[in-house]
This record gives C-alpha cells, structure tokens and sequence, in this order.
C-alpha cells in the first residue's frame, strides 16, 4: 500500500501514484479531464482527519485541509523539498471513494449489497462539519444471512481498497451508466442521531453485468430498513422529489446533503 511507499519516493512522485492507483477516488475536473482531485483521510489519535489533494498541472499537486480555515494550501512539485508535516500527510492517508461512487458487494456473482460514497468537497461557505462517508445498503426483503457483515466503519480504512483489489467490491458504473431508465437514487428526508440523511437505491429491472449481475429492488440502509412502519414501494418512491436517474447524473453531482 502506498502508506508504506519506498523512502525514496519523492511526494511528487507519491501524489502521482496515488491518481493513478485508486481512479475511484479521483473527481475528474469537467475543463480540463486530465486534471482533478481526490479526498485524502488520515487519523490523529483515532480521529478521522479530511484533506484534499488537487492535481492542478502535470508538474503542480496542491494539498488543502477540509475546512479550508485550518490551514493554507501548500504545492508539491517535483523534485522540490516539501514540508516534513505535507510529506507525513501524504504517506500515510488513504484515498476517499469520491463522492457518488456506487458499489455492489459481490457474492457469488450477485451484488447482495449496494454501498454509495457521499462527501462533496466543501466550498469556503459550507458547512465543513459534513465528511466524507459510505452508505452501506442492503436489499429491502434480503434475509439477514444474505447480507454481509459490513459497515461504513470497517471501510474507513485500507481494507475497502483491498475489498476492491480482490473483485469483492464492484464498481456499478459500467453496470448502471448503459442501462437508462432502470436504477434511481432516492434522496434521503433527513438524519437523525448524527447520522447522514441517507437515500435509497431503486432497481425496476435486474441487471446483467460481465463480471456481477444486480437484483431488483430496493437497497437502503439499515436504519432506515428498522425504522420504516410501512415501508414505501418502489413505485411510490419513484414519486418522491429529487428522485435521480443514476445512469445519467450519479457521477456528476453529490447523492446525499444536495
């Protein structure tokens, strides 16, 4: 892992491993698609730390603090010395799912849960306080044994990557982006106890993959699948505003805090 990288690595050379390795955590700038940014996290004494590297020219990273108030942004070029606190940083945090990424966790080639990445990169009057996470939502009607034992927690770390690596967790666009009218992001109505506002994930049709294939249905989180009396249809939460058809728009705006 790139935590661990050669001491000889330069930062420059770190940052441009870090694009090249995790393309899911890149957000492509629309002017200029060779360009973009990722979210980098990394933990000060057990607490989850948000820090955003940006590919500004093929010879220019800049690196900014989530809440832009903390400190000022510092350029990594190549073979320039950089701060020994920049080079910390970026040795040793880990890529952020870009936000509206969407997942499947892959059993025996059927995707029993859909994991959807959220954090939009605050702009300097947002509030700083909402971060970066991943909704992890299974089926609504899936049995208990069919869904893994998998939290938003125990991928805040390497291992969502190596999930990822070994084909456990898959990348849905392929799946999504060809099939127009048929998966739609449901916004959530608000969060309570500190949680996100959450959302669904509505599936008319199943849907056939090269490597997966994705039932029909509605994917939402756990909270939500415990706290709803009655819950809605797919036809009724198809209704709701703000609905979302993901193979058009998922990529290109944020899933939740719109």
């Amino acid at each position: 892992m790139l935590a661990h990288a050669h001491s000889g690595d330069t930062v420059f050379t770190a940052c441009l491993r870090l694009f090249h390795s995790f393309p899911l955590a890149v957000r492509r700038h629309y002017a200029e698609h060779r360009y973009g940014s990722m979210v980098l996290m990394t933990r000060d004494a057990g607490t989850a730390r948000y820090s955003v590297l940006i590919m500004e020219r093929e010879d220019l990273f800049t690196i900014a603090p989530w809440d832009r108030r903390e400190w000022e942004r510092r350029e990594i070029r190549p073979r320039e010395q950089v701060d020994s606190g920049v080079r910390w940083l970026i040795m040793s945090s880990v890529p952020v799912l870009r936000d509206g990424v969407l997942l499947g966790w892959v059993d025996g080639q059927q995707v029993r849960t859909v994991l959807a990445a959220h954090g939009r990169v605050p702009e300097p009057w947002d509030d700083a306080s909402e971060v970066p996470g991943i909704v992890v939502m299974p089926r609504a009607g899936s049995q208990p044994a069919e869904r893994p034992l998998l939290t938003a927690v125990q991928l805040d770390d390497w291992k969502l990557w190596e999930y990822v690596e070994h084909g456990q967790l898959a990348d849905l666009a392929p799946l999504v982006s060809r099939q127009v009218g048929q998966v739609f992001w449901v916004p959530g109505t608000g969060g309570q106890e500190g949680r996100p506002p959450g959302g669904r994930v509505v599936v008319t049709e199943r849907l056939h993959g090269d490597d997966c294939w994705l039932p029909a249905g509605v994917y939402a989180d756990q909270w939500t699948l415990r706290e709803e009396t009655a819950p809605l249809s797919a036809s009724q939460l198809l209704a709701l505003p703000g609905v979302t058809d993901l193979s058009r728009r998922y990529d290109r705006q944020p899933l939740i805090g719109v």
